[in-house]
């Protein structure tokens, strides 16, 4: 069942970059071997998810989610960071891949807003239904309202909440407009909302769309593709929070929070975008290193 209202994104294979440098069939076997000893790991730990302290159980789904990442030979770069504060916020990012909420978690584990779909999802669905997702059906329209309100309590009640307001994934170098509904959540829950930019790239800093999760390809060709890949890199760059207040309606808020993600991945109002940084402008460390110039930490 669909209607006007389910997100809709143009992209699909056409947009795939062919050429991108891959390992060889060694390489993926290890990158699979590891990737199932994360799996069975998860498996194994969930349930000191229901016992644990907030602040051990926040350390072990954040070593899950970049062993998630390792396993799959992504090098996660991180600008900024998400603070908590004790209170609430709405943190909300541009979509273009089932990496993104890997990314996101293994910078900060929190609570998200996802599709139905993904609580059935291989392994990924498990870990993210065990984080206390809240989850929207799509095709019911008559379900918003509760979802919203859901959120809103989420909210209210000191949780971070991870939405992709774009509703769909894209490409990565075209882009969807941020749709006001979640907006309504933090403004009802009286929290700010964290923007939060995320891009793919390759070691030697060109833009890459090889791990978009578009168009009608399963999952499972998606994983396989990621695999294969050679020195990817995700790059999270975290925006200035937008507190409470500062915009006069859903509407106005969607806009600026998509507004500081586009100015953080350089692109125009006309869509142009701005080449990515080199890793000579940022450079990736192992997980231990604490600090880089300024506001800039890496993470492995």
């Amino acid at each position: 069942m669909t209607h006007p209202w389910m997100p809709a994104s143009p992209c699909g294979p056409g947009c795939l970059a062919p050429g991108a440098p891959a390992v060889g069939p060694l390489r993926r076997a290890v990158r699979l071997i590891a990737a199932v000893a994360v799996v069975t790991f998860a498996l194994l730990v969930a349930p000191l998810l229901f016992v644990v302290r907030p602040g051990a159980r926040d350390r072990l789904l954040r070593g899950v989610f970049r062993g998630v990442l390792r396993a799959f030979g992504v090098r996660l770069v991180v600008h900024g960071a998400i603070e908590a504060a004790g209170r609430g916020a709405l943190v909300v990012n541009n979509h273009i891949s089932w990496l993104d909420i890997v990314g996101v978690n293994a910078v900060r584990p929190m609570r998200a807003l996802a599709k139905q779909e993904i609580a059935g999802w291989p392994v990924l669905g498990g870990l993210v239904t065990r984080a206390g997702s809240i989850y929207l059906d799509r095709e019911r329209l008559s379900a918003l309202p509760g979802t919203m309100a859901e959120l809103a309590a989420a909210l209210r009640g000191g949780s971070l909440v991870s939405v992709t307001p774009e509703g769909t994934t894209w490409c990565g170098r075209a882009s969807g407009r941020f749709r006001p509904a979640a907006f309504q959540a933090a403004i009802d829950g009286g929290v700010p909302v964290r923007p939060v930019a995320l891009r793919y790239r390759l070691a030697d800093g060109r833009e890459t769309t090889e791990p978009a999760f578009i168009g009608p390809e399963s999952l499972i060709e998606s994983l396989r593709r990621v695999l294969r890949l050679r020195g990817l890199v995700l790059e999270v760059f975290v925006c200035p929070e937008i507190a409470p207040g500062r915009a006069a309606d859903r509407r106005e808020l969607a806009g600026l929070a998509e507004a500081a993600v586009h100015a953080a991945l350089g692109v125009s109002a006309l869509g142009a975008r701005v080449p990515a940084p080199r890793d000579a402008d940022t450079r990736t460390q192992p997980a231990d290193t604490r600090t880089q110039p300024a506001d800039t930490r890496v993470q492995a």
